[in-house]
């Protein structure tokens, strides 16, 4: 048995090396018949290099926006796809589609351009915070309108544009709190020099030496001649009205003007008796036989085109005078009347007016601005530019912000202020209108 015993391992050794001598035969048989890429299952080198280079050029036709545009690398990238959101266009103030007077006031969490501590001329009256009122949120509110933004007041860029220039205001003391808006938002520019004062603060004058800026008030309750109706040596608080007079305090001052500011509304709701050529004509709430009853609507009617009539007549006014009526400012009285215990104790806008609530006193601003617009086709003729300040709209959703009790009348108390507005507050509104305004007759004139 021992004979036929062979050694496995050298055994197995031979079959091994008689099996790769064989399959190296075989193989070197394929190879030389340039079939063994096929054979194994496989691509020849050059032929998957060749296709690699075709997918990768099929994928960049399909995926690249633009295959066939090449740029630098400091060329930048546009897409041509629409992008998921769209910013609105907003429309420059100088766009006939921006309406600066219709919008809505929305949360602004910038400070107030001023305060007390940084202007120094805010009436005791108009200084909310002095006289005890705590709430702040009034402050925190911007006008928007619609389809535009309006820019905050720019008191740099308002001394620029009125350098050596004259603006005067006339008007109520609604004209007068306004002149105090644009007086405190102007000094965080420039301190101005106290020119003049009259013995009841009703005509004062104000200049800025280093753009030679003179800033005037003129009172004029009802921009026409106008007498208290006495009784028994005290005022009745009714007054004759001589529609085709205009109040010559502000009148003897128009040719030294180049910016007029005029308004006029507050003083008509009373009984007043109106004249023309001496003549008793009507009468506002008399209701008295024998005199004509007269709407308010219509006396203020008069009343401005009579003033605005006046200007167009001026002979020796400035060729180039830019006129502004700032429309009217809505009271806000709930509950009564200014003396009957009438208050306004909001702290927050109105999001929107309700415009067949407050349908009388928009109307009093649309006649206003139809008065402007019949005053500019007779004036532009001639060198005189007549715009608007339209506040009625905008001034109606602030009920939040008037002085109310809040503005420290020692000898009124009980009364309610909802007449004129708190400094700083919602009036400061009104001078990014007169900005806005003025800006662009500025660029339109050059």
């Amino acid at each position: 048995m021992n004979k036929h015993i062979t050694n496995p391992s050298s055994s197995y050794d031979k079959i091994h090396n008689n099996n790769n001598n064989i399959k190296n035969d075989q193989i070197n048989s394929i190879k030389n018949n340039n079939n063994y890429y096929y054979l194994k299952g496989g691509l020849p080198p050059l032929l998957i290099w060749l296709l690699l280079v075709i997918s990768i050029f099929t994928l960049f036709l399909i995926y690249h926006p633009n295959p066939f545009l090449f740029s630098s690398p400091n060329d930048h990238y546009v897409p041509h796809e629409t992008p998921i959101f769209i910013q609105p266009h907003i429309h420059s103030v100088d766009d006939e589609k921006c309406e600066l007077y219709k919008g809505k006031w929305v949360p602004n969490l910038e400070e107030t351009q001023y305060t007390a501590k940084s202007c120094k001329t805010i009436p005791d009256s108009k200084d909310c915070f002095k006289n005890g009122r705590k709430d702040v949120d009034f402050l925190n509110w911007k006008w928007k309108p619609n389809e535009c933004e309006l820019p905050s007041f720019n008191p740099k860029k308002f001394l620029e544009i009125v350098s050596g220039k004259i603006m005067g205001f006339i008007g109520d003391s609604v004209a007068r709190n306004h002149m105090d808006s644009l007086l405190c938002l102007l000094s965080q520019a420039e301190i101005p020099t106290d020119v003049y004062k009259d013995s009841e603060d009703r005509f004062r004058t104000w200049h800025f030496p280093s753009s030679n800026f003179t800033l005037m008030i003129f009172w004029s309750k009802f921009l026409v001649q106008s007498e208290e109706r006495m009784f028994n040596n005290s005022g009745t608080g009714s007054f004759d009205l001589h529609l085709d007079k205009v109040d010559e305090k502000w009148a003897s001052n128009l040719p030294k003007l180049d910016y007029v500011i005029i308004s006029t509304a507050h003083w008509f709701f009373r009984q007043n008796y109106l004249y023309k050529h001496g003549k008793l004509t009507g009468c506002v709430y008399c209701n008295e036989p024998n005199v004509p009853e007269v709407s308010l609507n219509q006396a203020l009617r008069m009343s401005i085109r009579g003033a605005l009539k006046h200007i167009n007549n001026c002979k020796n006014c400035k060729k180039g005078m830019l006129i502004l009526v700032r429309t009217f400012s809505p009271a806000h009285f709930e509950n009564g009347a200014w003396d009957t215990g009438g208050s306004c104790n909001r702290t927050s806008p109105y999001t929107e007016i309700n415009s067949k609530e407050k349908s009388f006193e928009l109307e009093l601003g649309e006649l206003q601005v139809k008065e402007v617009k019949r005053a500019r086709k007779e004036g532009e003729p001639n060198g005189k530019k007549f715009r608007v300040l339209d506040v009625t709209r905008a001034m109606l959703m602030r009920a939040d912000g008037h002085p109310g009790e809040y503005w420290g009348n020692k000898w009124m108390k009980g009364y309610n202020d909802c007449v004129h507005w708190c400094l700083p507050g919602p009036i400061d509104a009104w001078n990014d209108f007169l900005l806005a305004v003025m800006e662009k007759e500025a660029r339109f004139s050059q």
